[in-house]
């Protein structure tokens, strides 16, 4: 079995290389990702416009190549250009957050790398490790870190690859959603279907007192342009978000936010409504 494995966190990110050491056995692996963070980006292709690929090394000294794309340019790339014939599968993460829900999972770089890999005829994984609070810790100085174990993502993503190989994609699925909570309660993979909403977003500006904090937060790896004068036809704005918690039994969010277990959901690109829906409204 051929694999391509790539991500939106960037070909350096830890979730990559524990994706790599999850199925390395599993068959012959290629390792293709953005050489920098591309979370957020969707199905972003760049077009007609040059792209850079550089030969690189992952932490275990093993070969990878980083492209100056999107996750889509990467799996597109990885597949259609560096690697000798197609893939027979993609692997795209593991992502370091969550992808969920019907309204908002075409917004991630890593879903969406699956979806470019279905459109090339490519059955595909995308596969995320969700850190709640429990994720971060302090340490002897009194600052938060993230703590990314990935133990636990690399031992189901690997039971995936090992059903898919045995029994191939069912019918009607294009590819697989897999989201794994940090701290399971259950390692039993529950079949589940979209939630509605993973993220309500609030766009804010530099007017409310309280928010100052996550306003000026990162400001340095902003969008606007160095000369930018703020008057009174430009104005900073940011869009900011917080996860949806309320989510229905039977979902990938219920699954992760409530019953913290591994959540598996089966998607295809088919975005059509049955057309006798419309019979008698046109």
């Amino acid at each position: 079995m051929n694999i391509l494995i790539s991500n939106d966190d960037g070909v350096n990110a830890p979730g990559i290389f524990a994706a790599k050491e999850a199925v390395k056995d599993l068959g012959n692996i290629t390792v293709v990702a953005p050489e920098d963070n591309n979370s957020g980006v969707g199905r972003h292709l760049t077009m007609f416009k040059h792209l850079q690929i550089s030969s690189c090394k992952l932490e275990d000294n093993s070969p990878a190549y980083s492209v100056s794309g999107t996750p889509a340019d990467s799996v597109v790339i990885g597949a259609d250009y560096i690697m000798d014939k197609k893939p027979d599968l993609v692997i795209a993460g593991i992502n370091s957050g969550v992808n969920i829900s019907r309204k908002d999972l075409t917004s991630s770089g890593t879903v969406c790398a699956a979806i470019e890999a279905v459109a090339m005829g490519i059955p595909a994984i995308s596969v995320s490790l969700f850190m709640d609070y429990t994720s971060f810790e302090k340490d002897e100085e009194g600052n938060w870190h993230l703590n990314q174990d990935f133990e636990m993502s690399k031992k189901i993503l690997r039971d995936c690859v090992l059903k898919i190989q045995k029994k191939g994609f069912p019918e009607g699925v294009d590819l697989f959603n897999l989201n794994i909570p940090s701290n399971c309660l259950s390692e039993n993979v529950k079949i589940t279907r979209l939630s509605d909403k993973m993220l309500n977003k609030t766009v804010i500006d530099d007017k409310e007192d309280s928010l100052q904090e996550i306003f000026t937060y990162e400001f340095k790896h902003n969008n606007v342009p160095n000369e930018f004068i703020e008057d009174d036809t430009h104005k900073i704005v940011m869009i900011t978000s917080k996860l949806n918690e309320s989510h229905e039994e039977g979902t990938d969010g219920h699954c992760l936010m409530v019953e913290k277990r591994p959540s598996l959901t089966p998607l295809n690109v088919d975005m059509s409504v049955p057309v006798s829906k419309l019979e008698d409204w046109y």
